[in-house]
């Protein structure tokens, strides 16, 4: 491990040693995975992971996230989540991350308060502050802590360091809620987020990794890492793609030709509106 990034983690277990027993935010993405395996090792037997149950989020993911836990044997807390209820999410404004993420991380805190635990963790990283994220206004609202932020690791840094402690999660693709796929503005339904985890699902089965179907209506909007574009150039697998997409709901099925990138339904918000 190259001298630097073991100076982060040795860091990272320094910032985590006097906290005591601690509840994780686990999601089963690589950052919460990081920071729930570092925790793990760091204070044994004093670790809570907390994951939300919703429709926001896949349900492979979850899967995942119960397979891991048991592995690892860290007990786990399921915690059912109904941010579609919430006005400002359900609407799907500019700032929905704010108000999902305050409940997110508002039950969490409920949670761990119950179960005798003053410290709640989540997964920010170093590069998580450069974006548009509402979200994060949340979070430094509330009593939640971000030690890989802290710790000043980046997402490479997270990448890097997993793969070296042996983590399956090291190389997994970035994940987001399945209303980031919806544009600001048009009401967020189960309907819709079935639609995209239905799409999504159909492509990760197909061989594609880092992906995300844009949910524009009648038409589904894929965006994939561009090495992949020569895998929709096959004939038989257009014809394969449009027939499966049409029978999730999705008439029209088109290909961004800028590729994959975080946040790319952000490109539409006037750029005079500030981030909460």
């Amino acid at each position: 491990m190259r001298t630097e990034l073991a100076q982060k983690y040795a860091n990272l277990q320094m910032l985590l040693k006097p906290f005591g027993k601690v509840a994780v935010a686990f999601s089963g993405g690589v950052d919460s995975a990081l920071l729930l395996h570092a925790a793990h090792t760091t204070l044994p037997g004093q670790v809570l992971a907390l994951t939300a149950c919703s429709c926001v989020f896949p349900h492979s993911e979850q899967r995942s996230v119960r397979e891991t836990v048991q592995q690892w044997g860290i007990p786990q807390k399921e915690i059912a989540v109904d941010f579609l209820s919430i006005p400002n999410v359900a609407e799907n404004p500019s700032d929905r991350c704010y108000w999902c993420k305050r409940e997110l991380l508002g039950a969490f805190c409920r949670v761990a308060k119950e179960a005798g635990i003053n410290t709640v963790l989540e997964g920010s990283n170093v590069d998580d502050l450069g974006d548009y994220r509402p979200g994060l206004s949340a979070l430094r609202e509330s009593s939640v802590k971000s030690p890989l932020c802290d710790a000043g690791m980046t997402k490479e840094d997270i990448r890097e360091l997993s793969r070296e402690l042996g983590l399956p999660a090291w190389d997994k693709p970035s994940m987001a809620c399945l209303a980031s796929r919806i544009p600001y503005g048009e009401p967020v339904t189960p309907d819709k987020l079935r639609m995209v985890e239905q799409a999504e699902e159909i492509l990760l089965q197909m061989g594609f990794r880092q992906i995300r179907v844009r949910h524009h209506g009648k038409v589904a909007r894929i965006e994939c890492a561009p090495e992949d574009f020569a895998g929709f150039l096959d004939a038989q697998t257009r014809k394969e793609l449009s027939q499966r997409f049409q029978e999730i709901g999705f008439p029209y099925t088109s290909l961004d030709l800028q590729g994959y990138r975080t946040g790319s339904l952000n490109e539409t918000i006037w750029a005079k509106e500030e981030p909460r």
